[in-house]
This record gives structure tokens, sequence and C-alpha cells, in this order.
């Protein structure tokens, strides 16, 4: 499913309109992305945990050269399911 199938199923089980849905599905990802770069975490009861975790700065190789490379640290994104969300897909 891709985010203009979510919107047509937003679209047709609320019953909005194919634009109502677009701004509802847009503002739902713009508030969880804008929570997220704040340093916050989005909880959804049943469903799941958006949260934004801190990797460390790491020692690569180039598997071309094999040359070593230092990896930045970084903010990276997660989701963990909430159990709902895990007992309704098994």
């Amino acid at each position: 499913m891709n985010k203009n199938d979510l919107i047509s199923k937003v679209s047709d089980s609320a019953g909005l309109s194919k634009s109502d849905a677009t701004k509802a599905v847009d503002s739902i990802f713009d508030s969880i992305t804008s929570e997220l770069k704040n340093g916050g975490d989005v909880r959804l009861v049943g469903f799941g945990t958006f949260l934004v975790t801190k990797r460390k700065a790491t020692t690569g190789r180039n598997p071309q050269t094999g040359a070593a490379i230092q990896i930045p640290a970084a903010n990276v994104p997660k989701f963990r399911a909430g159990k709902a969300l895990k007992e309704s897909v098994n």
C-alpha cells in the first residue's frame, strides 16, 4: 500500500472527499514528523510508538577498496508495534 492507496482507504471508510482525506493524512504525517524532530515520541495506544534513537559514530569499511571510513553519529526514526497490532497480524 502506498500513500495514494492509504488516502483512498481513508476517504472511503470515513466518508471524506479525496482532498479532505489527503489533508488529514498529510496532517498526521506532518504532526508525527515535527514531534520526532523536536526530540519527542508519538505513542498511539494499541497501534505503536514512533521514536528517535541516537546511533553512535562507527568505523566502517568501503566494500570496493577495503579502506576504513568514518560513519558519523545520527538520529534514526524507529517504530515499535503495539501489542494489539502485533496480535492482529498474527
